[in-house]
């Protein structure tokens, strides 16, 4: 079988999980978005781990009253994964499966740290609302700052997570007034297995993290010397 013949499989036999039991309609609109990613996985964009998560993560929207759409153009640069729409308002999802880049091996906590942060800061400003999704085995290791509301958010807290950024990501760089005014409202907790998703504030997902000693301080000591 080959990885196009499984990745569509793959994705038929999630949808008879996640349509079990659900109205037509909803059935209807999941079919659209998993024929819209094995089109996509046939011009080698998305990748089945990934691709699983968006679609549990849809179902748990449309059943919200949104209107949601997989891998969505924002402008030119960036796509989002998923884009909703409920009313007059709208709602991004960045899913992070927690894969680390080969060439990043040797720094993945201060790689994913500046992953995370460019990814709040960039896409929050297209979004009412952006969230994160994430497996349940997988902890976000984001600056604690970005979860505050902006105005809470200090100077040098803002002056760190640019540094964390343009260590990784400078085509372009984030700019100080994106930091500030940078948001994260949720936590999507995506179980693949149970075809289940679980909210949380990202403040309480943090907090917990940190309790469990998951967590660590997410501006380095090589990044802070830089």
């Amino acid at each position: 079988m080959s990885n196009k013949q499984k990745f569509e499989q793959d994705l038929t036999l999630l949808l008879c999980r996640l349509t079990k039991g659900s109205e037509k309609e909803v059935e209807n609109k999941l079919n659209m978005l998993k024929d819209w990613l094995i089109k996509l996985q046939k011009e080698n964009i998305v990748k089945i781990n990934h691709s699983v998560m968006e679609l549990v993560c849809a179902k748990y929207l449309i059943q919200k009253g949104c209107e949601v759409q997989i891998e969505y153009p924002l402008n030119e640069i960036l796509t989002c994964d998923l884009y909703a729409i409920k009313g007059y308002g709208n709602l991004i999802v960045e899913v992070e499966t927690g894969f680390i880049p080969p060439e990043n091996a040797l720094a993945p906590l201060t790689y994913t740290s500046a992953r995370l942060a460019s990814k709040i800061i960039r896409y929050s400003s297209f979004a009412g609302k952006f969230a994160l999704g994430v497996p349940p085995h997988y902890i976000l290791p984001f600056p604690r700052a970005l979860a505050k509301p902006p105005r809470n958010r200090t100077d040098q807290e803002i002056m760190q997570i640019k540094k964390l950024c343009d260590a990784y990501y400078q085509k372009p760089p984030v700019a100080l007034e994106e930091i500030r005014n940078a948001r994260i409202q949720e936590i999507y907790i995506i179980d693949v297995d149970r075809a289940k998703v679980q909210e949380i504030d990202p403040e309480a997902y943090l907090k917990r993290a940190m309790q469990k000693g998951i967590v660590y301080d997410y501006m380095p000591a090589e990044v802070k010397e830089q």
